[in-house]
């Protein structure tokens, strides 16, 4: 069966067809300025150069028209017709407390989803709009919606409540709910598989280190906790994104700066991270460390500031499960940047964390990055979103 992965924002829509029997991506890309002037379709065949194709899309629905037409062209297209895609994966961020799996999707779950719309304003919207416009592209089409929260909602009361009046929990359902679930999944299973070992029998730390970033204690085989909370913000320090701060802070620089709520929260999630730490220098990591090495204070210090949040992170979800077996670094960050990776591994040496540094400075490549006799195995492994979407949509139909 071919699957077609739908990753749906605003204004864009990526996409990736997969075959699920041999799970090798038949074709790729990335639909543009969804609505606005010159929007335009980047679509990449396995094994071709990529195609870029600028034409109007003043809706989703005519850029999934077009992800079709891409797809079953002669020229560039991968498969003969609609028929042999079996199914759509859709990426839905926020599935709250009503989803803990990917389900087939029909009226109630749209429903349930137009709900949890208020939990994440930015996300859900955009993927319903995706849903929608696949359903009037492909009627009869199953279509599945996988959960970025939904592997994390294993997690005990005790990690996922905050210290406020229990009635906003009540009315609200404001909790811990994680995000990036499909990514931890995937990483702490195949991390399993490649020591050879069970899931279920390990304590695996998984970090997610992109532009967004957050890290999950997966213990026996299930999430106990994880960093992000009741929205991507909290945690830890990302790209532009602040983390964890004193909430008092907010309104303070409000009273101090003049600014609204809205306001503040834009500075919240563009302009603080490294991005704001070092000064505005960049949110790009690449940038970070060529900025320290020719003697930027800022940029040293936001590097700094950054791997210790992570250690912190590690050292108390080791806390949590008594104990940890293997630190899996994972996403563009953390499968690239050698220098975060020393960073973070040189607060865990008192763990008996010992690493290999021409291993940890390779970029991309999936290995055991500790050295034999390391008291933790410490990991990198590539994350595959779509392919996790893919498998759970395949296991679910």
């Amino acid at each position: 069966m071919n699957i077609l992965v739908i990753n749906c924002g605003s204004s864009s829509l990526k996409y990736q067809l997969i075959d699920s029997e041999s799970e090798n991506v038949l074709a790729k890309g990335l639909a543009e300025r969804i609505g606005i002037d010159g929007s335009r379709l980047t679509h990449t065949p396995a094994g071709r150069d990529k195609v870029v194709i600028e034409q109007p899309m003043p809706d989703h629905k005519e850029a999934v028209r077009l992800v079709i037409e891409a797809l079953v062209d002669a020229e560039h297209g991968v498969i003969a017709s609609l028929e042999e895609i079996g199914a759509v994966g859709h990426r839905v961020v926020h599935g709250g407390e009503k989803f803990n799996k990917a389900v087939k999707i029909d009226a109630s779950v749209i429903r349930d989803i137009e709900e949890l719309s208020s939990l994440a304003p930015l996300h859900n919207p955009a993927n319903l709009i995706g849903i929608r416009a696949c359903e009037d592209n492909m009627p009869g089409v199953p279509q599945v919606a996988v959960f970025d929260t939904a592997f994390h909602q294993t997690m005990p009361k005790k990690a996922y409540m905050y210290g406020l009046p229990y009635e906003y929990y009540e009315k609200y359902k404001v909790r811990r709910y994680g995000f990036h679930g499909t990514s931890h999944d995937f990483v702490s299973a195949r991390a399993a598989e490649v020591l050879g070992k069970k899931r279920e029998d390990l304590k695996i730390i998984v970090c997610h280190l992109g532009n967004g970033a957050s890290i999950s204690a997966v213990k026996n085989g299930v999430c106990v906790d994880t960093s992000m909370g009741l929205t991507p913000l909290e945690g830890l320090i990302m790209g532009t994104r602040s983390g964890d701060l004193d909430p008092a802070i907010l309104s303070f620089i409000c009273e101090k700066e003049n600014l609204s709520p809205v306001q503040m929260n834009d500075v919240l999630n563009k302009k603080s991270g490294v991005y704001g730490l070092s000064d505005y220098v960049s949110s790009d990591f690449r940038d970070l460390s060529a900025a320290a090495e020719s003697g930027n204070e800022c940029a040293k210090m936001a590097l700094e500031t950054y791997c210790y949040r992570v250690a912190k992170y590690i050292g108390s979800y080791t806390m949590a499960m008594q104990g940890v077996d293997v630190i899996a670094f994972t996403a563009g960050i953390g499968e690239n940047s050698g220098d975060v990776k020393t960073g973070v591994c040189e607060y865990l040496k008192f763990m008996g964390v010992e690493v290999i540094p021409e291993k940890v400075n390779e970029r991309g490549k999936e290995q055991i990055i500790s050295t034999p006799d390391s008291k933790v195995t410490v990991m990198v492994v590539p994350t595959d979103e779509e392919l996790s979407i893919a498998r759970q949509t395949l296991e679910l139909l």
